[in-house]
């Protein structure tokens, strides 16, 4: 099979976007519209970062992308904790053109949170391109595109990681993404569809050949979902692959600081996005920043959860609206208070409640539970 890209046919679809419902990035008295400050306790990073990815010291730690986890409150509690890099969670191309107001949110972020990346989606070459004008008027600092999303809607529909059953579509459209694209261009991808199929390793060069400005790599196939084990070996054999030059990142089941040194250590990697291990932890990327320092692991107390806890409910209620953000901090409760013990009844009033003042009032109790 030919593995190179095949040259992007024709211009870019001429396309006047909708004037954008608000700024997309936006300022510092605006997010402290939105919420207090996340996080009293912030964190210097040992990186000095410009695209494409051009770190001081290695590796970059940055912020994986996922659905309805990675907002912009989110993502401004886990800079101010030590992330190097942020991505917005990923986001339709059909979406985009068709003015839907969820996606336009989701590209929002504060300056605050640079260097950043808008991560979109799609299997259709055409809105991918009629896409770019909108995102570029976000301004972010890189355009990501995700070919490694494994769930049935995405991927079932050639996009995210579905597309590995066709890679050189995959690389037709990035090489066409990249010619058209105004900013820099990262990917971020899986092993492979399946293990019977062609893997990353065989395929990553012709990648690189697309333009792109950088590469991330989760250690799982599409197929394997999140079961099992995230193979790092493979992403290893990128990296030291003689031949590729752009930066390589991995990713998957990173959960604590010792790993990021380890893995480091031994496969090379120019950086690491952490993508479920920060949830409800935005602390990891601090105890990361001080592990590559040599510096022991900070307690976290129970207050200091609850504090943070608060605050990101908080900014997520101003950001969202009371009944998504509500919903969706359920996700991160349980991560948030891992470790205490006989939790379980305070866990299951915290996913039950239905208001802002019930969960707060949840809050308040475990602070006083837990710290008396």
């Amino acid at each position: 099979m030919n593995l190179s890209p095949l040259a992007p046919q024709g211009r870019r679809p001429q396309f006047t976007s909708p004037a954008l419902p608000k700024a997309m990035a936006l300022s510092t008295a605006e997010i402290n519209q939105i919420s207090e400050k996340l996080s009293p306790h912030t964190v210097s990073s040992s990186h000095s970062l410009s695209l494409p990815f051009t770190p001081s010291h290695s590796p970059i730690i940055g912020l994986s992308p996922m659905d309805d986890i990675t907002d912009l409150p989110f993502r401004q509690l886990c800079k101010e904790m030590g992330a190097d890099l942020l991505i917005t969670e990923f986001i339709a191309s059909e979406a985009l053109n068709r003015d839907a107001e969820k996606s336009f949110r989701k590209m929002r972020f504060t300056e605050e949170q640079r260097p950043i990346g808008i991560q979109i989606f799609g299997a259709d070459e055409d809105e991918l391109l009629r896409c770019l004008d909108v995102v570029e008027q976000a301004q972010p600092d890189f355009i990501d595109i995700n070919w490694g999303c494994p769930v049935r809607k995405v991927a079932g529909k050639g996009a995210g990681s579905g597309i590995l059953q066709d890679i050189p579509k995959m690389l037709r459209i990035t090489a066409s993404m990249v010619k058209h694209a105004h900013l820099p261009v990262t990917v971020k991808t899986r092993l492979g569809y399946s293990n019977d199929s062609m893997m990353i390793t065989d395929f990553c060069e012709a990648l690189q050949d697309t333009g792109i400005t950088a590469l991330s790599i989760h250690g799982r196939t599409k197929t394997q979902m999140y079961s099992g084990v995230a193979d790092w070996t493979m992403i290893g054999a990128v990296k030291n692959n003689p031949r590729m030059t752009i930066p390589i990142l991995g990713n998957g089941d990173i959960t604590t600081a010792a790993q990021v040194v380890e893995y480091k250590n031994r496969y090379g990697v120019d950086g690491v996005l952490i993508g479920r291990g920060a949830i409800g932890n935005p602390w990891i990327f601090e105890q990361c920043q001080r592990a590559l320092r040599g510096e022991p692991e900070r307690e976290i107390t129970v207050q200091e959860r609850v504090d943070v806890c608060r605050r990101h409910l908080l900014a997520a209620v101003r950001f969202k609206g009371e009944r998504t953000a509500i919903f969706e901090m359920r996700k991160h409760y349980g991560a948030y208070f891992k470790g205490l013990y006989n939790f379980k009844p305070f866990r299951l009033a915290l996913v039950a409640t239905p208001s802002l003042e019930e969960t707060l009032a949840v809050l308040e109790s475990i602070s006083d539970h837990y710290t008396q």
